[in-house]
């Protein structure tokens, strides 16, 4: 892109401002940063304003998410912004730019040793480089394997933006990919030829043998149990962990690295036999045909139950709503038949895991209750106010009754903390409206949305006139 050569380059930094002088860069500039250590970083100025009454130097420079520097830490700070280095970095013969002019005895920095993306030269994961734009402009970032994370939270570099990088100083990030790096290269190791406990697998290395061993015990309690109806839960496997063989579940990978977590260090054979019957109980019992498909193996059987349960109290519904948010079949998946449902822009169907027909028929009566709610659109509301209110470590931050445009209504309730949060509509079903008073419609009310749960209380809701006169009281 630049006619100038990286490899060749270097930039000297010679603007350095001392902390301890209490020169401070502006709220939000990114700095290139020397440590009282001597290492080098970069990080946007967050001041703390609680301490600028008393003189104190408070705030901490942002790096990224959970990645800050504290202004402890810090000696010196050199300006990253305001500069374009387009001009400089256009000459071929370029190979030395100074950041601010150089003085007689002035403190500098010279920052070297560039590296180019392009020329398929990556930084190690989690290493905090210094960062020169195809812009001209400079900054810094850490490399996470696809782009530079940079101040402030969830902004990044994609490669593209980066005409070249370097390498800072190692840091506390850097430190632990490093030894997490270290540990999976000597795990590899250690499992190259991993020992077998002859105790514990007694039956040999193959994890079929001791399912099956498990599936002859629970054939005597449920004769229609099956190796597949078994294997629904996460399965065990025999993996090599430590240098060692164990009974383990491998929950995915990190980094190339299995996850793997260990059934307990010290039992026998016939114990994790004992374990997998029990552990595997659930998924048989839940697999009895009799019981899931005992309306048959015609889905629509299922179906036309849910809806008809579900038109009673959402009366508008019908098959077209319905039809159009989910649908439903009943097929044989690995030698088992089984539920299966597929929402609107789904491409394949999913299983579901239901143990009785009655347990089917409800989650579809749920689906239906959803696809009513969707189709009914919402003509007035009414937010009902409150202070604060504790829901078990939450906050209550909405309750809003809506009325509906067939004349229904639900309520909507939101809560939440610092760091998440969720809402949730009810529906109102026609039974409250059938009370005479609106004490009466409360005391039914309150039976679908209780106050203990979802922080309103009928002496919350009573006297509020609005509200009565909102639902038609």
């Amino acid at each position: 892109m630049f006619n100038c050569k990286y490899k060749n380059l270097t930039l000297s930094f010679n603007e350095f401002h001392n902390i301890e002088d209490k020169d401070l860069p502006q709220d939000g500039e990114f700095c290139l940063l020397e440590l009282k250590d001597g290492s080098l970083t970069a990080g946007e100025w967050n001041p703390d304003d609680s301490d600028e009454d008393d003189g104190c130097v408070s705030g901490n420079f942002i790096r990224g998410t959970a990645d800050t520097v504290s202004v402890d830490e810090v000696s010196k700070w050199h300006s990253l912004e305001c500069y374009d280095l387009q001009d400089c970095l256009e000459d071929e013969e370029t190979d030395l730019i100074n950041i601010g002019a150089e003085k007689d005895g002035a403190y500098s920095v010279k920052i070297t040793g560039f590296k180019s993306l392009n020329d398929s030269q990556c930084p190690k994961n989690e290493q905090y480089c210094f960062l020169l734009l195809t812009n001209g402009g400079l900054s810094g970032g850490r490399w996470d394997g696809d782009v530079f994370d940079h101040a402030p939270a969830l902004c990044c570099f994609d490669p593209d933006e980066v005409w070249a990088w370097t390498a800072l100083s190692s840091d506390r990030f850097f430190a632990l990919e490093e030894k997490r790096e270290k540990e999976i290269i000597h795990e590899t190791e250690l499992n190259m030829n991993p020992l077998a406990d002859k105790d514990r697998f007694k039956y040999g290395l193959d994890i079929s043998v001791y399912y099956e061993k498990a599936l002859e015990k629970l054939l005597k309690e449920y004769p229609w149990a099956t190796l597949t109806q078994m294997r629904k839960k996460l399965a065990w496997e025999i993996v090599p962990c430590h240098g060692r063989y164990v009974f383990g579940q491998c929950r995915g990978t990190y980094n190339g690295s299995k996850i793997v977590s260990e059934w307990k260090k010290d039992g026998t054979a016939d114990e994790f036999i004992d374990f997998l019957v029990e552990y595997t109980k659930d998924s048989v019992k839940n697999s009895n045909i009799s019981e899931k498909f005992r309306y048959g193996m015609n889905v629509d059987i299922y179906i036309e139950k849910a809806y008809e349960n579900v038109k009673k109290d959402y009366r508008w519904l019908d098959k077209k709503i319905a039809d159009k948010y989910c649908s439903y079949a009943i097929r044989q998946i690995n030698e088992e038949w089984e539920f299966l449902k597929k929402y609107n822009g789904d491409k394949d169907y999913h299983i579901c895991d239901f143990g009785t027909a009655e347990g089917f028929i409800e989650s579809v009566e749920y689906d239906y209750q959803c696809a009513a709610l969707e189709a009914n659109p919402v003509v007035g509301e009414y937010a009902v106010s409150h202070g604060h209110v504790d829901l078990r470590g939450w906050n209550l931050e909405k309750y809003v009754f809506l009325k509906l445009q067939t004349g229904d209504y639900k309520v909507y309730i939101q809560a939440g903390n610092r760091v998440t949060g969720g809402g949730r509509d009810f529906f109102i079903p026609p039974y409250c409206f059938e009370a005479d008073t609106y004490e009466e419609f409360l005391n039914r009310y309150l039976k679908i949305v209780p106050g203990e749960s979802f922080g309103l209380f009928k002496t919350d809701l009573l006297e509020n006139e609005e509200l009565k006169n909102f639902l038609g009281y």
